[in-house]
């Protein structure tokens, strides 16, 4: 069973080292199969593990908005995430679920998961492309997955309240784009989910049930934010991990 933490970080860069140090607990057996809910509390440009800035983000427009620009250590393309996007994080073992990697079979479990706890609550949720979450043909999630040896790091965006245009300014047409989207440009692609922000928690925590929390007062969670703090100092933090490219 998973454990369940809900825990954001000031701190953007810290937000993202602790979903990779929760991939390298488990890989270290120090940790099990983890869903984790956050949200970023401030605006921010996230690029994908392999992605090229200058073809996906529009470096002016987040400078003139105060929005850094980050690279997490999974792959896809870029977003822009803040307060009104829900932000949920998986940690699964291929140990104990080995139809996973399989990597098409990884993206079925999840998005398939999504969209049945989802649904539940409004009509007409799909998944369209890779990994895309749409309602009405027009996303609302974007995902990602970074594969280690016995674990995978599954994890994405739910909007509910984001600010569209924010996000529509400050990413470029990304290079490669589902046929489903019919080079649409990013205003008019995505949607926020009209579901508030405890109903869509609430939906993500049904899809996958947690047998408890977390304790993030406990040793346990204290060597997982060390290694998250070391992260942030070796690349998060780091202008050659986020510009590199």
């Amino acid at each position: 069973m998973l454990s369940l933490l809900e825990r954001t970080y000031v701190d953007a860069t810290m937000n993202l080292a602790v979903d990779e140090a929760l991939l390298d607990s488990a890989e270290a057996e120090m940790g099990g199969e983890v869903l984790r809910l956050w949200e970023f509390p401030a605006y921010a440009a996230v690029i994908g593990r392999g992605s090229r800035i200058a073809e996906e983000v529009d470096l002016v427009q987040c400078s003139q908005r105060s929005i850094p620009v980050l690279r997490r250590c999974s792959g896809g393309a870029s977003i822009v995430a803040g307060p009104g996007c829900l932000m949920y994080s998986l940690v699964l073992s291929m140990a104990l679920r080995p139809a996973l990697r399989h990597l098409d079979r990884a993206h079925a479990f999840v998005m398939g998961s999504l969209t049945t706890a989802l649904g539940r609550h409004l009509e007409g949720i799909s998944v369209q492309g890779t990994c895309d979450l749409t309602w009405g043909s027009r996303k609302f999630s974007g995902n990602s997955v970074r594969v280690a040896r016995d674990h995978l790091l599954y994890h994405g965006t739910l909007l509910y309240e984001a600010e569209l245009e924010t996000i529509a300014s400050c990413l470029k047409m990304p290079p490669r784009k589902p046929e489903y989207r019919q080079d649409r440009d990013h205003r008019s692609f995505l949607i926020n989910l009209p579901l508030s922000a405890a109903a869509i928690r609430q939906a993500v925590r049904n899809a996958f049930p947690a047998e408890q929390n977390i304790d993030d007062a406990g040793d346990g969670y204290r060597q997982l934010e060390e290694r998250a703090k070391e992260l942030v100092l070796s690349r998060y933090s780091q202008h050659h991990w986020n510009y590199r490219h």
